[in-house]
């Protein structure tokens, strides 16, 4: 393969890599403004978060410093997506549990 084709490539994959992790982006801004997460499934991004993790493991393992700071970027924005699920839905228990403590 010649060296401007790997080149090109690698510009390619970097662009994907980000373009993965700006995807999360618009999930935790809607998660965030609704203040709610009921329509998101936690194991679905836990999920995402697992894989990324290990993706990025593996270029440590391989010294890929591309997919090392690639998958570590979209660690962060899942990983954000996550916590924000997690967040509202314990939120919502526990003022469901208050309303309930009142109606009684």
């Amino acid at each position: 393969m010649p060296i401007w084709m790997k080149d090109v490539i690698e510009i390619i994959f970097s662009g994907c890599l980000f373009i993965n992790a700006m995807l999360f982006v618009p999930q935790a801004i809607r998660i965030f403004r609704a203040k709610e997460a009921r329509s998101v499934s936690l194991l679905t991004f836990a999920g995402f978060n697992f894989i990324q993790f290990f993706i990025m493991m593996y270029g440590y393992v391989q010294h890929d410093y591309l997919l090392i700071i690639g998958y570590t970027l979209s660690l962060c924005t899942c990983g954000t997506v996550t916590f924000l699920i997690i967040w509202y839905r314990v939120a919502r228990s526990k003022s469901e549990s208050i309303r309930g403590e009142q109606l009684k």
